[in-house]
């Protein structure tokens, strides 16, 4: 296979000219040859993006389900990355979605087999996707159950050595370990009281082998929206502290599904203080011999910890949806902040005595020390009337603040779109009333090429499409409806859901009701979940995050079931959205709720021979504006 450029360049020769024609070449005769459509729609996407990569220039690049837009994008991405001798970063909506192009059915394997190319595409995924080492063995000592034990049993023997490693080979990723839970996963993945760059096991450590050898693609690096802007945030910080950056020099950047980039910058930006965190190093700390001050300190601190959170709890409210509660600022809250505050920045203090003494464990002193600068930060800004959002969420026992910037542009225009390479942004929805400036603003992009092509697909021949009704709060009718449109399709169903409530009440009511295997986020490793789906022609699989990037041609996806619409939930981050705009239903619950349901019925046709039906499941009070609307984005007339 070739791993140089499939086409000869001379010294008089353009690349961008022999790029276009091997292009040409590839979508007018070679494409076409090994059973792939001709559409006009991809070859004019296809000489769009060759303007951004000669100019160097944002691009949106809006294309319907069908266009075949990725295919395009990469066949761009990997040849520039190959001229310039850097690879090009994919960057997904999010961690769930970053396989989805690696698959053996996914397009990159196509190209490969096709055009005879050895693509050199290489996983990046955050730190939570890989097992700790030491977070593993400290639940050794809690957790007996055989899962722990295999994951223990079944490490290379390289990670027990002592001498310098000979051989090594990549291991740890959540996809290693598919049928355990999320929850039994979390007991021993990556979290943020871990220091890597100070751990002993570092260099042994499956995360630091998957960075190094991402780092080395000479193509493709695909990561998710998250890990970008992660890259982007910490690059300079890294660089200081003696580390690598995240991401190596690249040349190029495809942010798909290039709408929810975003609030993954605002994400990348946010500050989340743990009530348990800071307990667990607390106590860490007092374990050392320390001084009797500093221990008196610290006990002060996890008396304040727990009244400022047990204040922030009695002062939030929950909303459906969502796992962000709203913090009412009442006076307790705001007191037992500036104690905690107070308190905390007089342990930085002591610590420097402590430090001094060297009767700490450096380990747990950087951690500590890093850590503390964090939350004072953190609670400084909680303090002040800033121009941001605050939430609080509580699960699985622990209890967080986050902090999150309500704007973002002017940072992603410095640290992103200053750099003099192509960014592409590709998604079949990215233009609001046929124009990229609402998107362009959001993010801090001044100059941008944009183009939108429709899709080719027959949806009228193609899809039958329900609105059944149901009156409000109706959720056996809505579930007894579900299971038998699933008895009639035989399985080979999506269904999308909008929260955990629903997904809850689906599962109680699929258990044992139907002779098809059921997958339901959460109960194992999502890419697993989607593969067995894909390869079992009955299945069902029930999902909160799988309204966009799920791409499952064929027989095993013939009907997609919404639970109900869904609008954004009544949290603080869309309330936030909501008080910036004169009328928040129009400008910001509507819209994202039309766009979120195109991405959803976007699932069922995903090729020429794709066929099935889509219901989406309303309540029979819905205005008629808003179901006007609904008709309107779909692609096909809808049936009540």
């Amino acid at each position: 296979m070739q791993k140089r450029m499939p086409f000869d360049i001379a010294k008089t020769e353009s690349f961008y000219d022999k790029l276009g024609e091997w292009i040409g070449d590839l979508f007018y005769d070679v494409l076409p040859e090994a059973g792939f459509e001709l559409r006009d729609e991809q070859i004019y996407m296809a000489f769009q993006l060759e303007n951004a990569y000669k100019d160097k220039k944002v691009m949106f690049a809006e294309a319907g389900v069908g266009t075949g837009k990725t295919i395009v994008y990469l066949l761009y991405a990997i040849m520039y990355a190959r001229y310039t001798n850097r690879p090009a970063v994919i960057a997904c909506a999010d961690e769930t979605l970053i396989e989805q192009l690696v698959k053996k059915e996914g397009d990159i394997a196509k190209l490969e087999k096709i055009l005879g190319l050895d693509i050199d595409v290489r996983l990046a995924k955050s730190r939570d996707q890989y097992l700790c080492l030491k977070k593993l063995d400290l639940t050794r000592n809690t957790d007996f159950s055989d899962e722990i034990s295999d994951i223990y049993e079944k490490l290379p023997d390289f990670v027990h050595s002592v001498g310098s490693m000979q051989t090594f080979e990549k291991y740890g990723d959540r996809r290693d370990y598919p049928a355990l839970s999320d929850e039994k996963w979390s007991e021993v993945n990556w979290d943020a009281v871990q220091d890597c760059f100070s751990c002993e096991k570092r260099h042994r450590c499956g995360l630091t082998l998957h960075r190094d050898y991402y780092r080395h693609s000479e193509d493709l690096i695909i990561c998710s929206h998250d890990f970008y802007m992660e890259h982007i945030w910490t690059k300079e910080s890294r660089k200081r502290e003696g580390q690598l950056p995240l991401l190596p020099e690249h040349s190029s950047v495809v942010f798909d599904e290039g709408h929810l980039l975003e609030y993954a910058a605002q994400k990348a930006l946010s500050y989340r203080f743990t009530d348990y965190t800071l307990e667990t190093l607390l106590n860490r700390l007092m374990e050392n011999e320390v001084r009797e001050k500093t221990l008196y300190t610290i006990d002060e601190a996890l008396l304040d910890n727990e009244a400022f959170f047990d204040a922030i709890s009695q002062f939030s409210s929950l909303s459906q949806g969502s796992e962000k509660q709203m913090i009412t600022k009442h006076p307790l809250v705001l007191k037992t902040c500036r104690k905690l505050l107070s308190t905390l920045q007089g342990l930085e203090e002591e610590l420097v005595f402590e430090s001094e003494l060297y009767v700490i464990n450096e380990y747990d002193l950087k951690i500590v020390e890093e850590y503390l600068e964090q939350i004072t930060y953190s609670l400084s800004l909680f303090l002040q009337e800033l121009n941001g959002i605050t939430w609080f969420e509580e699960k699985g026992g622990e209890r967080t603040l986050v902090i999150m910037p309500k704007m973002v542009e002017e940072v992603m225009r410095e640290e992103v779109f200053t750099q003099k390479k192509p960014f592409i942004f590709s998604s079949a929805t990215l233009a609001n009333q046929k124009s990229f400036d609402y998107i362009a603003s959001s993010i801090g992009v001044d100059d941008y090429l944009s183009f939108s092509v429709t899709s080719p697909f027959d949806y009228d021949d193609r899809m039958e499409l329900y609105l059944p009704k149901f009156k409000d709060a109706d959720i056996e009718g809505k579930l007894e409806y579900i299971l038998e449109e699933i008895r009639k399709s035989e399985g080979r169903a999506l269904v999308l859901l909008n929260n955990k409530e629903e997904l809850a009440q689906l599962k109680k009511k699929l258990s044992g009701a139907v002779p098809y295997p059921v997958y339901f986020e959460g109960d194992e490793e999502i890419s697993t979940l989607v593969s067995k789906f894909q390869n079992e022609e009955h299945a069902i699989l029930c999902s909160l995050h799988l309204w966009e990037g799920l791409d499952i041609p064929g027989r095993s996806l013939e009907n997609v079931l919404i639970f109900s619409l869904p609008f954004p939930p009544n949290d603080p981050v869309f309330t936030a959205k909501k008080a910036g705009v004169d009328n928040p239903f129009t400008e910001v619950d509507l819209p994202y709720m039309l766009l979120r349901l195109r991405q959803g019925v976007g699932r069922l046709i995903r090729s020429e021979k794709d066929q099935g039906t889509v219901h989406i499941l309303v309540d029979e009070d819905i205005d008629t504006n808003v179901l006007q609307k609904i008709k309107e984005v779909l692609p096909t007339e809808a049936k009540d």
